[in-house]
């Protein structure tokens, strides 16, 4: 083994001793608790038909960057469709990781400021990290420790947050933010990755449901939408400046044809189904009825937690064993000795599967 190869295996082990260690999951058959397939458009038989005549005759792949010879009639439909439906311009993305990171390294500039949420993604820590601004978190969801550290920040002010943060389940308070965000001529840098779908009876999310103006707003289609892709929201301004700017636009091969059509035909389906979001509320409702437990994280989202710290691993092996598909998450993705099992409810679990799920973990 040469010194690069043990130097990894070293880390690797550490890592292991910690009982840290990350592995892939086998495929799962049992009843899902765990993906993010919120309204199940993901497993629709329904939905893959349309997408299967949507797609017919259409080319295997996108060939290259939309610069380049990536760019097709169909993709510049479904934006000007997802423009309607979000209020604004809108530029597609390969995935939601790669639109925040574009967002966060190219719009703040040399001087200007970046004020994160604690608990906000990766994605937009690292696309923090990558922009020539200086970076600051401020306490999760509180907004007078965001109002003091605007008070303190140089350039143009940019507040990154989420509707919906995916470890925790908790909502932002955006009325909120967005007054601050007035008052101090910031600028909201939104993520509605586990709300797009969800809100509204077009799954515009919650910044436009709220009628609120938020200038640059992250959407995601491999969630509650069940496809894959994203796209940012805003000004045509911003739309150009992207185009010519955010490196993850410029250097990327384009979605496929495939994934602009199947992500059309979400959205048409969506529209259809609006029962879907209905069923889905009555769903966390019921669940939230049973839940009692003291270690359970407050939400009223689909992503339900429980704190287990260093026993998370085994309670969820509980779980698998009684035919519940429950993952641990573990630190570094959340602070050490807050270890969880990250429950996602869905329009399509019943409430005989919930009584399962409650009583396993009681």
């Amino acid at each position: 083994m040469n010194a690069f190869e043990l130097g990894l295996t070293q880390k690797l082990e550490e890592r292991s001793r910690r009982d840290l260690l990350r592995r892939l999951p086998p495929p799962s058959p049992s009843i899902d608790f765990s993906s993010n397939d919120y309204l199940g458009l993901a497993r629709s038989r329904e939905l893959e038909e349309r997408i299967s005549r949507a797609t017919k005759g259409l080319r295997n792949g996108a060939s290259g960057s939309r610069l380049l010879s990536g760019n097709s009639a169909e993709t510049e439909q479904l934006e000007a469709k997802l423009g309607e439906i979000f209020q604004g311009s809108a530029l597609l993305f390969n995935c939601g990781y790669m639109a925040n990171v574009a967002v966060l390294s190219c719009l703040p500039q040399r001087g200007d400021t970046i004020l994160l949420d604690e608990y906000a993604h990766a994605s937009m820590r690292d696309g923090a990290r990558l922009s020539f601004a200086r970076t600051h978190s401020f306490r999760h969801n509180d907004v007078h420790d965001l109002e003091k550290k605007l008070k303190r920040a140089e350039g143009k002010k940019f507040i990154a947050a989420e509707s919906v943060y995916s470890m925790d389940g908790d909502a932002c308070p955006i009325e909120e933010v967005a007054r601050l965000a007035e008052k101090y001529e910031a600028i909201i840098v939104w993520d509605e990755a586990h709300s797009t779908g969800l809100f509204g009876a077009r799954g515009e999310g919650v910044a436009l449901t709220k009628k609120l103006d938020v200038p640059v707003r992250i959407y995601t289609f491999g969630k509650a939408l069940g496809v894959h892709g994203a796209c940012v929201a805003g000004s045509e301004t911003m739309k150009n400046f992207l185009i010519n700017h955010a490196r993850p636009f410029i250097y990327s091969t384009a979605l496929p044809p495939h994934s602009v059509k199947a992500i059309d035909c979400a959205f048409d389906y969506l529209k259809e189904n609006n029962q879907l979001q209905i069923q889905l509320r009555k769903r966390i409702d019921y669940f939230l009825q049973k839940a009692k437990w003291e270690n359970k994280i407050p939400s009223q989202s689909s992503v339900q937690c429980l704190i287990f710290g260093k026993e998370v691993r085994a309670k969820a092996a509980q779980l698998m064993k009684v035919g519940l598909d429950c993952r641990p998450v573990l630190s570094p993705s959340v602070p050490q000795g807050k270890e969880r099992i990250r429950l996602c409810l869905h329009a399509f679990n019943t409430e005989e599967e919930i009584d399962l799920l409650v009583q396993a973990i009681g």
